[in-house]
């Protein structure tokens, strides 16, 4: 399971996000961009998302939406 919080998710690690999203047995928290505008390559997970993923992933599902 990947919960993201970064500064630079949006630009220098989006590749290798979109690389683990679409491999087997990678689960995500959703994410949101953390402040658009002040941060705009600032990417943070949604905390109360983190139980429901857990309870997902366990059974090999991710959860839906990733992206908030």
């Amino acid at each position: 399971m990947i919960a993201p919080s970064t500064n630079n998710g949006l630009s220098g690690n989006a590749e290798n996000l979109g690389r683990l999203l679409n491999r087997r047995n990678y689960y995500f928290v959703p994410f949101r961009q953390d402040n658009p505008i002040t941060k705009p390559r600032s990417i943070v997970f949604d905390f109360e998302s983190l139980i429901k993923t857990i309870e997902y992933a366990l059974d090999g599902e991710q959860i839906s939406p990733i992206l908030l």
